[in-house]
């Protein structure tokens, strides 16, 4: 059976979740509607072992479902004119521009368009647990196409270009940004740079048991993806305590669906306005739609967000989100002022648009 509740006339969505529940570990579903929580159901186990049920506030690592809300970080400073998405990142970075990268500009890069998705050169995973110094080694990788020509989802290096932009034009990690201005004040269960005192309540992870099915292994793709050295090693003290604004924030599913309000309301969340009409517009443009050099997908890329052209947010076109490796996945609907949190421990091989997250965004708009 599942914990938490569902608003009346809601209750498929419990039905859905419970008999979702068998192909789960653990997992938890989380929903606003016009800033009303309508949904709130977790279950399963938070442990490979099945000894410590999943409860209310077991936090769980989202992976690329944190880059929707760290590119709300970075409208949060262009909004206070701290970062200017025109610019070149070499403006705030000079060290990006080595090999040709001085033209690319803040938005391009957020859109994955710089040419840097991974090392294809060997490196010592452990560069990964050292964001200075793995920031500076992406500074210095030539891009694997022009910049601007094209767009290639970064998986991990997105998040130490952005977690270096934050830090250069404020003064303040982008982790501390979100805590300091918009977690702490909104009671936001949700962290990227997760204290150790809040380890014991992070869920173990179950890992797909087959790759996704990206295609061709083409070099954009082996360095993001294909590499011994592609990705640390996960789930250790030090990876959850240091930032990865693309790939380790841990939350609830209710953390999640807070955070992606921003994009169902303009720029609000839980009553506070967040950003302003015109930071929001500028963080939801669309900067590049095409075949994505890295994904097997045409991507719709907006400023660190994904536009839901393929669907897999909903039935509405004006919605935003992000999916995370093996399955979570957070957006915002702005037609039906709807939210969305799901997260869970047994990860697939689903790249986007795991039926499981499908099933009950499915029976969440049947509710509607």
């Amino acid at each position: 059976m599942a914990g938490g509740f569902v608003a009346p006339g809601f209750e498929r969505v419990r039905d859905a979740f419970e008999a979702g529940l068998a192909e789960e570990l653990g997992a938890g579903f989380a929903a606003l509607r016009n800033g009303e929580v309508v949904v709130n159901l977790w279950g399963g186990w938070a442990d490979r072992a099945q000894t410590r049920p999943w409860t209310h506030d077991t936090i769980v690592p989202v992976y690329s479902t944190t880059k929707g809300v760290s590119a709300m970080v970075m409208a949060w400073l262009v909004d206070r004119g701290l970062l200017n998405y025109e610019a070149a990142t070499a403006s705030v970075w000079p060290e990006f521009g080595a090999h040709g990268k001085d033209r690319v500009t803040v938005a391009q890069t957020l859109a994955h368009q710089a040419g840097v998705p991974g090392f294809l050169e060997p490196i010592d995973p452990d560069l990964w647990l050292d964001p200075p110094a793995c920031a500076a080694a992406i500074a210095a990788l030539a891009p694997l196409w022009p910049p601007g020509s094209a767009s290639g989802y970064h998986p991990l290096t997105w998040g130490y270009i952005a977690g270096e932009l934050a830090q250069r034009a404020s003064g303040r990690s982008l982790g501390t940004i979100l805590r300091e201005e918009i977690c702490a004040p909104l009671g936001i269960d949700f962290s990227i740079g997760t204290p150790e005192s809040q380890h014991a309540r992070a869920a173990e992870m179950k890992k797909p048991t087959q790759a996704g099915a990206f295609g061709e292994i083409t070099a954009p793709r082996k360095a993001a993806f294909f590499t011994k050295w592609a990705a640390p090693v996960r789930g250790s003290t030090q990876w959850r305590r240091i930032e990865i604004p693309s790939a380790n924030g841990h939350g609830t599913a209710l953390g999640v669906a807070q955070l992606y309000e921003i994009y169902a309301t303009g720029g609000s969340m839980g009553g506070a306005q967040v950003l302003s009409p015109d930071a929001f517009a500028q963080l939801t443009e669309q900067r590049w739609r095409g075949d994505d050099l890295v994904l097997p997908f045409n991507m719709d890329w907006r400023t660190g967000v994904v536009g839901n052209s393929n669907g897999f947010y909903g039935p509405n076109a004006g919605t935003c989100g992000h999916s995370g490796m093996g399955g979570s996945v957070g957006f915002g609907d702005p037609v039906a002022g709807i939210s969305v949190g799901y997260v869970m421990n047994r990860q697939s091989h689903h790249i986007m648009g795991d039926p499981r997250s499908l099933k009950l965004i499915d029976a969440l708009y049947s509710c509607v």
